[in-house]
């Protein structure tokens, strides 16, 4: 199992998070399992960008990301180079520290 470090978040996950996840699942199929509810609002479908996040450590263990991916988080707030749409990005190995950004393009949240 790989340990997933989710930093806190004043909404979602206000004290943080340490979970475990199989390799193979995505960092949004984890936290969904474990209860933060992180937004998805394409229903991970790579279509949107709610679910950015910013693998602070452990990025270069994952799967990179494709053109699609790479498109989409073009128009992510707060952009940076380890951010990834966590529907998209895979666990691998290695532990990872993810942050999930204040903001998202969302102007609605939805209770999924």
């Amino acid at each position: 199992m790989t340990q997933i470090i989710i930093l806190p978040h004043h909404e979602i996950c206000p004290d943080g998070a340490v979970i475990e996840a199989e390799p193979g699942t995505t960092v949004c199929d984890a936290a969904l399992a474990n209860g933060i509810e992180i937004e998805h609002a394409c229903e991970k479908s790579c279509a949107c960008t709610t679910c950015h996040v910013i693998v602070r450590e452990g990025f270069d263990s994952m799967e990179e990301s494709d053109e699609i991916e790479d498109d989409l988080l073009d128009k992510a707030w707060g952009l940076e180079p380890e951010s990834r749409l966590s529907c998209q990005a895979v666990v691998g190995d290695e532990d990872l520290v993810v942050e999930i950004p204040k903001y998202t393009i969302n102007m609605v949240s939805e209770n999924h």
